[in-house]
């Protein structure tokens, strides 16, 4: 798990908006603190040294996600330890 950064906003069209810590990959999913995923990464926008993540909501009320960290939950093959 890697922290993704805090949401900042909810869109008119409910999508979260997260200053990203770091760059994230497209399609990533994300979840919060208690690791409920709460969405998947759908845009990255701003510039490449402060971009903003575009996260599509999975979850009926994002609106109680607003200040609150968001991470990314790698993919498996990541997670899995050699």
């Amino acid at each position: 798990m890697q922290r993704l950064g805090k949401v900042s906003n909810v869109t008119p069209s409910r999508n979260m908006v997260v200053k990203a810590e770091n760059s994230p990959k497209m399609g990533f999913e994300v979840v919060d603190e208690n690791l409920n995923v709460v969405g998947k990464v759908f845009d990255i926008i701003g510039p490449v040294s402060a971009p903003y993540a575009i996260i599509k909501p999975s979850i009926k009320e994002p609106e109680k996600l607003l200040n609150k960290p968001v991470y990314l939950l790698l993919s498996k093959t990541k997670r899995r330890k050699r």
